[in-house]
């Protein structure tokens, strides 16, 4: 994803804009959202993660009309559904590059630890391991946009703050998506791939109504423009097929839809396999 030092003007892709064409309205049945496998259900970090996000993102989509399950898909991917040590302590769940007026988060001392496999940073969790099984290292800068309270952003202190704090921590997550919808998919970006997202999702609103944010092919078609290109959101090929996955593999279309136009609640929308 973008961050200081990647902008610049590019071409836009053909191959994307016929993507475009294919999209249509939505169909809400039955059939429809009980005849997928959702595999990745099965797993309580995952559901844990869009029990969170699925309302945020359901909110702040269509208030700024953009795609629901798109948003809950690159968050998964970008966040480890909220397991990445730097969407821990910023709240930052979209990865987002900080702007000139954001905070950062800065370098961290912070140990690996073998047995969990994974970055540490409560010295709580911390202080239970043995110094054989810890390595620690100087992160890398991460570049990334700190939404902790502004006294304590862009520090070292209060590494757990989200995670003492639930409240903060979905609000947050609010702001994160916010950002992405006005910021970023905006008609006066300086980049075209969110020029051409925010015009094509314009199109698509006008012509069918807020409807047109829960249909899987807007969905791919949005995902498709923002990443895959050079100077996009992620430039790797990989990036828009990994993003689809992930809203295949949980089921993010029909779980927005169910929760939005069926009214179910969190738990009965997620209960279908």
């Amino acid at each position: 994803m973008l961050t200081k030092g990647d902008l610049c003007s590019f071409s836009c892709s053909t191959v994307v804009l016929l993507l475009l064409s294919f999209t249509t309205p939505l169909m809400l049945s039955a059939a429809t959202t009980t005849s997928q496998s959702y595999p990745y259900r099965k797993y309580q970090h995952v559901k844990a993660f869009y029990e969170d996000t699925t309302p945020l993102a359901i909110e702040v989509g269509l208030k700024y009309k953009v795609p629901p399950a798109a948003l809950l898909a690159m968050a998964g991917l970008e966040s480890g559904y909220a397991r990445g040590y730097v969407a821990q302590i910023t709240g930052n769940i979209l990865s987002l590059g900080a702007g000139k007026s954001d905070k950062e988060l800065p370098r961290l001392l912070l140990p690996y630890s073998q047995t969990k496999q994974m970055i540490l940073y409560d010295p709580k969790e911390i202080a239970k391991l043995s110094k054989a099984d810890l390595s620690y290292k100087l992160r890398s800068r991460s570049y990334k946009k700190d939404y902790r309270p502004s006294d304590i952003a862009a520090t070292k202190k209060e590494l757990t703050y989200f995670k003492d704090h639930k409240k903060e921590r979905l609000e947050a997550y609010r702001e994160c998506f916010e950002d992405f919808a006005k910021r970023w998919v905006s008609k006066d970006s300086r980049f075209r791939a969110f020029r051409e997202a925010r015009a094509y999702l314009d199109r698509e609103v006008k012509a069918h109504g807020d409807k047109i944010l829960f249909n899987i092919s807007t969905n791919k078609a949005f995902i498709g423009l923002i990443g895959g290109r050079k100077n996009s959101f992620n430039y790797r090929k990989s990036w828009p097929k990994k993003v689809i996955m992930i809203m295949k593999r949980v089921g993010l279309v029909p779980l927005t839809q169910d929760i939005y136009y069926n009214k179910k609640n969190f738990e009965d929308a997620w209960r279908i396999k």
